[in-house]
């Protein structure tokens, strides 16, 4: 108990350079993102992933069942 001082040093300079690193990164943003803007960040890794673990054959047979269950 007698040492909480030195501990309080240590997070204070944590938090410091935690701080650092998000500034440096553009820090943490709020309101809200477009959807577009949104949609253009996440599709490059969505079919980077799509092509790596052969998903594409499961995207092409369940929009040919659902095809199938509309009657297309």
């Amino acid at each position: 108990m007698a040492d909480t001082a030195g501990r309080t040093v240590i997070h204070t300079r944590r938090r410091r350079s935690v701080s650092a690193v998000a500034d440096a990164f553009g820090g943490p943003q709020t309101g809200t993102r477009h959807p577009l803007v949104a949609a253009a960040m996440v599709l490059p890794m969505a079919v980077l992933l799509t092509i790596t673990f052969g998903g594409w054959e499961a995207v092409v047979t369940q929009a040919s069942s659902v095809a199938g269950m509309l009657g297309r």
